[in-house]
């Protein structure tokens, strides 16, 4: 393995232990206060911490190029899709554990290919392969002895749907500007959304949100700055296929944070299903081609 791409997984596994993580802390801080309320800082909180980033990676970087009409337009479409998916999946959290929220939210790139039947993008067979599994592991891990989907699971898959529309938005904007700045947009975008409504549905008070200093923290600087910062960095010597495998990882340390951090236990059903949905997700990820290689995602 060449050194830069040894860079990159190392990069790339980081992000998504601090993704998955990411689900502990959210689901922490929702002990304290609401699920709006936790966004709207964590976004802010993370389009802040994109500043110095950008100043960094881009010198000439000026604030003044975010008034493009274009720019904002676009970043606006990629925060009304961020702002539903983080809302469903933030108050799933509330009623699932750390790992199921984990692992339903990876569900998202099942979600992408099923998008592509109506934009008549179509996927190949490994594809629907990935659904099928993906489908009978999310119903081993959700559905219980009553054979109802757990409430909180519903909500999460919800989110994952958002998510897969957030990452189609992406795919068609993402290459007409700078990702870092479009990253900046929609969190500004989710964060404003989010706390606005959070005055009208949650008062939020002072000292509840100091008590979830520490998930906030963790959410907006640790989740959306230096793990989106990784992915970046990460993908610069990464095909795009394999840096998805890696970045959906986040599922198994979502799990493994609420076992270790929660104390959270799961069946062995529940695992046997986890196991499903990230060989489905794995084989999603699969391109044939008639030398059986594997084709770059561009």
């Amino acid at each position: 393995m060449k050194p830069n791409q040894l860079k990159s997984n190392f990069l790339l596994l980081s992000a998504s232990v601090i993704w998955g993580f990411a689900f502990v802390a959210q689901r922490h801080g929702m002990t304290f206060i609401g699920p709006l309320t936790f966004n709207g800082i964590r976004f802010i909180l993370g389009a802040v911490t994109l500043i110095p980033v950008m100043k960094f990676l881009s010198p000439s970087f000026s604030f003044h190029a975010l008034l493009n009409p274009v720019l904002l337009l676009h970043g606006a479409m990629a925060g009304v899709a961020l702002f539903f998916a983080s809302t469903f999946q933030q108050v799933g959290i509330i009623y699932t554990s750390a790992g199921n929220a984990g692992f339903i939210t990876s569900l998202y790139i099942i979600f992408v290919p099923l998008f592509g039947l109506f934009l008549r993008k179509p996927s190949g067979k490994y594809v629907w392969g990935g659904v099928i599994l993906a489908t009978g592991g999310l119903y081993m891990l959700s559905f219980h002895e009553k054979m109802q989907m757990q409430m909180g699971d519903l909500l999460v898959l919800i989110s994952a749907f958002f998510w897969g529309m957030h990452l189609i938005v992406l795919s068609y904007i993402a290459p007409i500007h700078d990702f870092r700045t479009i990253a900046f947009i929609q969190f500004l975008f989710t964060g404003i959304i989010s706390l606005s409504l959070s005055l009208l549905f949650e008062e939020p008070e002072i000292q509840q949100i100091q008590q979830a200093t520490f998930p906030i923290l963790y959410a907006g600087i640790a989740s959306a700055g230096i793990g989106f910062t990784l992915q970046v960095a990460g993908q610069r010597h990464a095909r795009a296929d394999h840096a998805a495998l890696i970045l959906g990882l986040e599922a198994l340390f979502a799990a493994l944070g609420g076992y270790l951090l929660l104390s959270e236990r799961m069946s062995f059903s529940a695992i046997i299903g986890c196991g499903l949905m990230l060989a489905g997700v794995t084989i999603s990820q699969i391109r044939s081609t008639k030398k059986g290689t594997l084709k770059t995602k561009d």
